[in-house]
């Protein structure tokens, strides 16, 4: 049996393929049509003007990191943006030490300054002694994973806004997006679904506008261009996501995708047309300052502040 040959360079061996579009790709072909992809989300969404302080939230691991090395080669085609990696430190035990080094090893690697935001600093508390006393207080309707959504998002635009970020982005892939429309949908929440977009509203001064280049990336292309680029990231997964609905979520849709290719970019589209109706759906939020932190918030408490009283 002959060996594939590559759909676009015609002479190197395949090493991918590409179910959605029937593409057969090298490894060298494979990255540039990553590469590429992400260069015209960007374009496609207005997300980067000529000269942005642009925060990258990197983790550590593999959909971060490949934002972050992508971004960085970007700048030759934006050489007036400066790039910041924020890393959230939510102190989580036998975890997040290991993600914090291969942080900055990607960092000094790219020569790009790394900044780290601790939940113990932030919020005096990191997760496991959130979890372990909201645990211990009978706070078991809400999982870890709850706890660390909210604080981590909050301390993202936290960190964003201490390195004078213009834009912050962040490593959502469209496996990430898809799954949090549906949640959202299982959940009724149609002002959370009417938020879900490439780019965030500019809706208050506080609020860093988030940026999500590879949106319209898979999780596994993402997976794989972080291998095929020799890119070092953490693989080890949190020891909190068994809890989250969001891996339900995740399974129901990889089962999907297996049966009907295309499905996670169809459910995408359909969220892309529909959001016109859905954004005047929803109701529109007055911000208000939370009495507790003096962050921007709905209500007089913002979640996170919110959240942190039940542990307290």
């Amino acid at each position: 049996m002959d060996t594939p040959v590559c759909s676009a360079c015609k002479t190197r061996e395949a090493f991918f393929y590409r179910p959605y579009s029937g593409e057969r790709l090298c490894k060298k072909c494979f990255t540039l049509s990553v590469e590429s992809k992400v260069r015209a989300t960007i374009n496609h969404y207005h997300m980067l003007g000529s000269a942005e302080n642009l925060a990258v939230a990197v983790s550590g691991g593999k959909d971060s990191l490949t934002l972050l090395h992508i971004l960085a080669k970007l700048k030759r085609f934006k050489p007036k943006t400066n790039i910041t990696v924020v890393t959230v430190d939510e102190g989580i035990k036998g975890y997040r030490n290991e993600a914090l080094e291969i942080a900055a090893e990607n960092c000094k690697q790219l020569e790009i300054p790394h900044h780290i935001v601790s939940f113990k600093e932030l919020y005096g508390f990191t997760l496991d002694e959130i979890i372990c006393s909201a645990r211990k207080k009978g706070q078991t309707e809400l999982t870890a994973c709850a706890y660390c959504g909210v604080l981590r998002r909050k301390a993202i635009n936290t960190g964003a806004r201490q390195v004078k970020a213009t834009k912050v982005a962040t490593g959502h892939t469209l496996d990430d997006e898809v799954q949090t429309v549906l949640m959202n949908i299982f959940r009724g929440d149609i002002a959370r679904l009417s938020k879900e977009k490439p780019v965030t509203n500019e809706v208050h001064p506080m609020f860093v506008q988030k940026i999500k280049p590879l949106c319209e990336i898979p999780e596994n292309e993402s997976a794989l261009y972080a291998y095929a680029k020799n890119i070092p990231f953490q693989d080890t997964p949190c020891p909190y996501a068994s809890e989250a609905l969001r891996n339900d979520i995740r399974g129901m849709l990889n089962r999907m995708e297996q049966k009907h290719v295309g499905t996670k970019f169809a459910v995408s589209r359909a969220l892309e047309r529909l959001r016109p109706a859905l954004e005047e759906t929803a109701k529109k939020e007055d911000f208000k300052t939370c009495t507790e932190c003096g962050e921007p918030s709905a209500m007089d408490l913002c979640k996170a502040c919110e959240l942190l009283r039940h542990v307290q």
